[in-house]
């Protein structure tokens, strides 16, 4: 059989640097945009939405605020209540973003990110992470048409969803050792340019200078290596090259803890995890959560081993169609003797 060349859609418009917020309007103009959708969670319509509409005198803007919590039967109601622009942009957290990305996706129109915080990489793939039926579920959208990263914004940020970021963008070297597992065991087919990018923008993150979570330039490989990351799982069609057995664990935690962390802080203490069990770069991710000063934050938020040793356990039934080593009894076992044994996870969990 023969394989055909891939083509796939990568973002028009990226800008990632100090006051990119507020400098939409030549962009919006050269993309040809007459009109637009501005959407807001609780704090970014009262920090920035007056700001942002009133550097925009090239379009006709309006403005929607989106409640916490709405689950996919909401999004789509109020998508086709919406009526009709040229673009969607959403600006703030995790939650906004995908609110916009699926609204954007269910109305086939271009869609422009503006994240608040580099807490995830959601802000550049092509999936959300939505309520459906109840339970927080990846559903597909595409690959955002802009992202617009303000540094400025960005590195006001409380230092825990900088760290969040870190945890999630580190989780790169974890998912992809899983991914060329699977494909050993006949599970998964590698994509090598999606595995390449992805591990590209990893290993540009772990070589920048660490000292300062705040500084623009760790900021910048930060937010530029998740947008790798998007294109990557857009290059493979799903999310394997950013997600793998440290995602399932953290997706485990989201169901049985009785108060969840956020996703890139579960996300990085399982990658530490199962770095260690794949035997596989873990002291390069002890470095980096050493010198960022994730396992500091860590050890103050009260991890329970025991919600951990559960979730160990549940997460090959989160996706069950996947072969990652935690879906191996074997490495499950190891997992959670790595758990009970090693030093520094008796430091950051409580029993």
């Amino acid at each position: 059989m023969i394989h055909q060349m891939t083509s796939i859609p990568i973002p028009s418009i990226l800008q990632i640097n100090s006051g990119a917020a507020f400098r939409l309007n030549e962009l919006l103009q050269k993309h040809q945009f007459t009109n637009a959708i501005i959407l807001f969670d609780d704090f970014t319509y009262d920090a920035f939405a007056e700001k942002l509409t009133a550097s925009i005198d090239c379009l006709a803007a309006d403005t929607l605020l989106l409640p916490s919590g709405m689950d996919i039967q909401e999004l789509i109601s109020k998508a086709f209540e919406l009526a009709r622009y040229d673009v969607v942009i959403a600006m703030g957290g995790g939650a906004v973003i995908d609110y916009g990305k699926y609204i954007a996706f269910a109305r086939r129109n271009p869609f422009i990110s503006i994240p608040t915080s580099a807490s995830n990489d959601g802000f550049a793939s092509s999936n959300c992470s939505i309520h459906v039926n109840g339970k927080k579920t990846t559903v597909p959208a595409k690959v955002p048409y802009g992202i617009i990263a303000d540094l400025d914004i960005i590195e006001k940020a409380p230092p825990k969803f900088i760290l969040a970021g870190i945890g999630d963008l580190m989780s790169n070297i974890t998912a992809l050792y899983d991914w060329e597992f699977e494909e050993k065991h006949g599970v998964a087919d590698v994509n090598a340019f999606a595995l390449m990018l992805s591990k590209k923008g990893v290993n540009s993150f772990i070589r920048t200078p660490m000292h300062d979570i705040k500084n623009p330039i760790l900021l910048k490989e930060l937010v530029s290596s998740a947008t790798m990351g998007g294109i990557a799982t857009v290059i493979s069609g799903n999310s394997a090259p950013i997600s793998g057995s440290e995602h399932l664990i953290s997706h485990a935690l989201d169901i049985i803890s009785e108060k969840p962390q956020m996703h890139g802080i579960q996300v990085g203490v399982a990658t530490y995890i199962m770095a260690n069990v794949q035997d596989h770069r873990f002291e390069r991710i002890h470095k980096v959560f050493e010198r960022t000063g994730f396992f500091g934050y860590v050890k103050g938020i009260g991890l329970r081993k025991e919600e951990f040793r559960k979730a160990i356990a549940l997460a090959p039934s989160i996706k069950p169609n996947r072969r990652t080593y935690i879906h191996d009894g074997e490495y499950r076992q190891n997992a959670l003797r790595f758990l009970d044994h090693d030093p520094l996870l008796q430091e950051i969990m409580t029993d």
